[in-house]
């Protein structure tokens, strides 16, 4: 007997391995089948009603054609298209007046046949469309050329349908025919125009851009040519990417000044070519605006004006130095001829001296006398005239010869004697007040003391490098940073001294470059200090500039942030044995769940076995108490799969598809127990939203399932309704049920928490649905009253990323 069981045992394991299997199959092809009958219905229905509609229209062409004369005409009179009926054979029945108007036959007098009207090379094509008319019952969007009347061709275009007897036999077919002649003829030209525009962007001298939406999507072969980049390239870059604007201000200025006038502008940009130079391109931009008055596309035209921007810059220079001697803006000039005569002077000249006439009035002045009526302003008298002839005698450029006047101020003169073919034509002298100058040098030399002890002793470490990475100055924190000494350091090339980690080389060579296109920035490397210990540094560089905007090279302050990059090492480990942590219980809830479910499916046919063996022999308490282990089983065997449940909710792939949350609820409705007194209502149509479509099934049949068992009223009713709210979906889920108390309002959502003493609740649904809110970032909270009901409310973030 018990080897009996033990067979029937193992054979009852396997049969309801393979009959699981088989339900799961069967409610796969019942929904199937069910949504096919849907599908099938759907279509069904729309050829039925497009069969009365054929059926009353053919009823309606099939009196007129029987009739005679002017019922037919008077059918045509408001169609105002040319409008043709024909027989099987093409031949004209009827035709309205534009039929009769654009084909220039009248069928009343000829017999008109529309395939003789068919231009040879649409032949083929027209009887296969003829054929399809005959098959099919309708004919769409049949474009051919024609010959009307007088061998005029014409584009047409038709749409054109059968008319039926009684019997549902074809006898004729109506069409309504429209001339798109011109529309081919225009688009012809179009095309035309379009091949010549390319034929003059491709030849065209000048540089040629199609920008749509910032992005370059055409360039042609004068542009590729002049920046060395490939077209592709160029297809991944915007105007921005490879050029800049010497003045922001100014371009949004044109930029919107040009939309509003719908006029081109022009500026000129910076270029930056492949191989690292740069040019100066004149660009003129032209943009197109769509209905709503935004920028549709942008074209632009550049010219290589670099040589002409150079002659450009030194012409302005020169007019600049020029302009400065003539205006007098910072100093006295004084222009004599080899006898010492004044030839000019300025005004600031004179203001220097305190002469009190107009410098035109010192022409032709002889400044060897007159320099004995001013030499008393100087601190120096005799000292000041013995150098001046000293200069004069020489004949020797000398720059910034330095005078103190007796009222404090100091002067700077400047000689420079002129040439003409090599004879002496003469001199000039400028004069410069450099009081402030000299008390500010001072004032200087104070602040550089005082800000290169800052420097030299603050943490954070400096370099300073030129264009050619030379080093030209560090502090004391780089050099301990480093372990070498500034000696050391100065005068060396940085990629030699410093030894950067060869993963992070192409990375300091893309800063570099950066930094010579005037670009600041921060990234961090990995180095190695002179005694070979890896350091981690965060760098900021800037470029720097001269005096007239060129760049000279860069400063770069480094921080030493070994300690913060260890933490995160550390940090990025502790996640990986995390994971892997997490994996080993996933796996061992898995285990446990097989080998805790094994046994409970042999004390449940062990059970199953009493009770039907003996249940003629039992008496109501020993029947009783064998259900009770059935139904404790039963609880038992929820909670090991909830317990499982809730184990791979964090970890199980999200599928994010479309879902149809209004389809999740019918499916739901279809296969848990709901009472005969409790409905089920959606308040609106609810969303299709992006998610995981089994982890929407179980979120909303865990709510669903607590709130149909829980209501005790005679009319229970639950209530499913949402809100859009800006990054989430808010739903609710409202019962009239018995409520829950405000203790456990949180406490519901823990594991194993359940209310009251519904001994069939395992206190794990709750649970499964806060880790799959929490998973989609949203948030569950509830709302209650004891004996009215609860509102269980829940948000799930609109754009999930797994």
């Amino acid at each position: 007997m018990k080897t009996e069981r033990k067979s029937s045992l193992r054979s009852s394991k396997m049969d309801n391995g393979e009959v699981a299997i088989l339900k799961r199959a069967l409610l796969r092809e019942k929904k199937a089948r069910k949504v096919a009958e849907n599908l099938l219905e759907h279509k069904s229905k729309e050829l039925y009603d497009a069969s009365l509609h054929l059926r009353e229209a053919n009823g309606r062409l099939e009196n007129l054609l029987t009739k005679q004369g002017t019922p037919l005409d008077s059918a045509f009179i408001n169609i105002i298209d040319p409008y043709v009926v024909m027989d099987l054979n093409t031949k004209v029945v009827n035709m309205n007046t534009s039929a009769k108007e654009f084909l220039g036959y009248d069928h009343t007098q000829d017999d008109i046949y529309l395939s003789g009207l068919v231009h040879p090379d649409y032949i083929e094509y027209t009887a296969e469309s003829f054929q399809s008319l005959l098959q099919v019952g309708i004919l769409k969007n049949y474009s051919a050329k024609i010959f009307t009347k007088g061998k005029v061709e014409k584009h047409v275009n038709i749409n054109a349908s059968l008319i039926y007897n009684k019997e549902g036999i074809p006898i004729a077919a109506q069409g309504v025919i429209r001339d798109i002649t011109q529309e081919i003829e225009i688009k012809k030209l179009l095309e035309n125009q379009k091949k010549q525009q390319d034929i003059i962007v491709e030849n065209s001298p000048l540089g040629i851009l199609l920008i749509v939406k910032d992005k370059i999507v055409r360039a042609n072969k004068s542009f590729i040519e002049l920046l060395g980049y490939t077209e592709v390239e160029l297809s991944k870059l915007s105007l921005d990417d490879i050029s800049t604007l010497e003045d922001n201000d100014l371009y949004e200025t044109l930029v919107r000044k040009s939309i509003e006038e719908d006029k081109s502008f022009t500026i000129v940009r910076k270029f930056f070519k492949k191989s690292g130079e740069t040019l100066h391109g004149k660009t003129s931009i032209s943009s197109s605006l769509d209905e709503k008055g935004e920028v549709s596309y942008s074209v632009a035209l550049i010219e290589d004006i670099t040589q002409e921007k150079i002659s450009e810059e030194k012409l302005k220079a020169s007019e600049e130095r020029m302009g400065t001697l003539i205006k007098n803006l910072q100093m006295g000039i004084l222009l004599e001829d080899q006898d010492r005569k004044i030839v000019l002077a300025n005004q600031k000249f004179c203001d220097l001296f305190g002469i009190p006439v107009s410098p035109e009035t010192l022409k032709g002045v002889n400044s060897a006398q007159s320099i004995h009526k001013y030499k008393h302003l100087f601190l120096e008298q005799d000292s000041v005239v013995r150098r001046m002839e000293h200069v004069l005698e020489q004949k020797e450029a000398v720059a910034a010869d330095e005078m103190e006047l007796v009222d404090g101020r100091t002067f700077e003169r400047d000689y420079i004697p002129l040439f003409n073919n090599g004879e002496y034509q003469g001199h000039l002298w400028s004069y410069n007040d450099v009081t402030l100058k000299k008390n500010y040098r001072k004032n200087l030399e104070i602040q550089k003391e005082k800000y290169g002890s800052i420097i030299a002793n603050m943490n954070l470490g400096l370099v300073e490098v030129d264009t050619e990475e030379n080093i030209l100055m560090v502090n004391q924190s780089f050099c301990d940073m480093i372990g070498y000494s500034s000696i050391e350091l100065i005068g060396n090339n940085a990629k030699e001294v410093i030894q950067i980690v060869e993963k992070d080389k192409e990375k300091i060579r893309k800063h570099t470059t950066k930094r010579l296109r005037g670009i600041s920035d921060s990234y961090e490397v990995a180095v190695k200090t002179r005694k070979g210990d890896q350091r981690f540094w965060l760098i900021s560089g800037a470029p720097r500039y001269d005096e007239i905007g060129n760049i000279i090279g860069s400063i770069g302050i480094h921080l030493d942030i070994t300690e913060q990059k260890n933490l995160e090492l550390q940090k990025e480990n502790l996640l990986i044995e995390l994971e892997a942590s997490n994996k080993g219980l996933q796996e061992y809830a898995h285990i446990v769940s097989h080998d805790l479910k094994s046994p409970l499916r042999s004390v449940s046919a062990l059970a199953s076995w009493l009770y039907d063996d003996y249940k003629d022999q039992l008496d109501e308490t020993g029947r009783y108490n064998l259900q009770m282990i059935q139904e404790k089983i039963e609880g038992m065997d929820k909670l090991i799969s909830g317990i499982l449940k809730y184990s791979t909710v964090n970890s199980d792939a999200l599928e994010n598809k479309e879902v149809n949350v209004d389809e999740v609820i019918k499916e739901i409705k279809e296969i848990i127990y709901i009472p005969d007194n409790v409905a089920i209502k959606i308040i609106q149509k609810l969303p299709v939203i992006k998610a995981d479509r089994t982890m929407v099934h179980q979120l909303f049949q865990n709510f669903l399932s607590n709130a149909v068992v829980n209501i005790e009223k005679p009319e229970g009713l639950v209530e499913i309704d949402y809100k859009d709210q800006d990054t989430h979906w808010e739903f609710s889920i409202k019962d009239n049920g018995v409520g829950i108390p405000e203790e456990y309002h949180k406490k519901i959502f823990e594991i194993f928490q359940s209310i009251g003493n519904n001994e069939r609740s395992t206190g794990i649904g709750l649970s499964i649905v806060k880790k799959i809110i929490d998973r989609y970032k949203g948030k569950v909270w509830l709302e209650s009253e004891i004996g009215e009901g609860t509102t269980f409310f829940f948000t799930l973030i609109k754009n999930h990323k797994n």
